[in-house]
């Protein structure tokens, strides 16, 4: 499949002659297409200056073709025509036939060519996350959708729409519908275009877990001062905080669901930061506990670790004092990234159990 390509000499030298460079180039045996991405534009100014742009490209290279891409946007499907007419009534009707205005919404893309084809569709999604993952948005992985569909399945609460996937994610539903199709066969799809897990996906579940330590944004924090607070402290302080951001996961947060997990002792607090933004305030530190630093080495002995929640529902579950859990499955993959093995089984095993007595 074709990948977004780093800009080259040539795409330098468009920047040089002509002021502009593109997002991304797809090249195949019938069509080279440049693309550029604008994020969060609600008017056309900026969009009439990108469309210049590519028309002077265009205008250059008679072979090839430009979209213009506008992701996370209020502009609508009829205003995005009007815009295309008004453009018509400037540019040379070559450029304007090999110029597409294209708007990405949680369905899919709007006025996006079909023959292009299925494998520019893959390649575009891919650039659209990269982009955002360099910026104030993070990416959203196929991951993120399959850890929302183990979720419904884990506490039986049945089969979902694509359009609940998208927007419990914050993912294009072109996404979504790539991430079910790997599930495979573990899924079970409705005649109602409802999806649920046939059963526990081991083999995806194995995935997860192996990968989760390059996946999951994690930042871990060690006691500096000498006088290392408790994790039951450190609760206290969490609850008092009132931060509708941060839940409790890890081997406390299983402890919230399973009460029987055989663990002495808390070795460490683990939370949920929930920044659908990608922007990663850690402020609270400071009011929790001034000690706490982040850790220089991956292995230190950490007091807390912290992980970053990237999609756009929670699933925390809210409890009392002041304190929210993370979903069971952010709770698992903490027990595993904090080497607990065992008590990651016993409480996966919990899981299935009590969902199959209650279902």
């Amino acid at each position: 499949m074709n990948r977004p390509l780093t800009p080259g000499p040539a795409n330098r030298s468009d920047k040089a002659d002509i002021g502009y460079e593109a997002d991304g180039y797809w090249r195949d045996g019938n069509h080279h297409v440049i693309v550029e991405l604008k994020s969060g534009t609600h008017s056309f100014r900026n969009v009439r200056a990108s469309l210049l742009g590519l028309a002077y490209r265009l205008a250059r290279e008679p072979e090839d073709r430009a979209l213009l891409v506008l992701t996370d946007s209020r502009i609508t499907e009829e205003r995005l025509h009007a815009e295309l007419q008004l453009a018509g009534q400037t540019l040379k009707p070559d450029v304007m036939r090999r110029l597409s205005l294209v708007l990405a919404t949680p369905e899919g893309y709007v006025g996006l060519p079909a023959e292009l084809g299925s494998n520019f569709y893959d390649w575009l999604d891919d650039l659209i996350a990269n982009e955002a993952s360099k910026g104030s948005k993070p990416r959203m992985s196929s991951d993120e959708v399959f850890k929302v569909m183990l979720y419904q399945w884990l506490l039986g609460k049945g089969p979902v729409t694509a359009d609940w996937i998208t927007k419990t994610v914050g993912c294009s539903y072109p996404t979504a519908a790539r991430a079910l199709e790997r599930i495979g066969h573990a899924l079970v799809r409705h005649r109602d275009r409802r999806s649920v897990l046939r059963g526990f996906p081991s083999e995806q579940w194995k995935r997860l877990v192996t990968m989760s330590d390059e996946t999951r944004e994690t930042v871990h924090f060690v006691d500096a001062s000498g006088q290392a607070r408790s994790p039951q402290s450190l609760l206290r302080r969490l609850a008092a905080l009132g931060d509708d951001r941060l839940a409790v996961g890890g081997i406390e947060g299983a402890r919230h669901y399973y009460p029987g997990v055989d663990l002495v002792g808390l070795p460490r607090l683990d939370l949920t930061l929930h920044s659908p933004d990608g922007h990663v305030d850690l402020g609270f530190i400071e009011r929790l506990d001034p000690g706490l630093v982040k850790a220089d080495q991956r292995d230190a002995p950490a007091a807390m670790a912290l992980h970053v929640l990237r999609r756009k529902v929670t699933l925390f579950d809210p409890g009392e004092n002041g304190l929210q859990w993370a979903d069971p499955v952010e709770c698992l993959l903490d027990l595993h990234e904090a080497r607990l093995e065992p008590q990651a089984k016993e409480f996966l095993n919990f899981l299935i159990k009590n969902r199959s007595g209650t279902a």
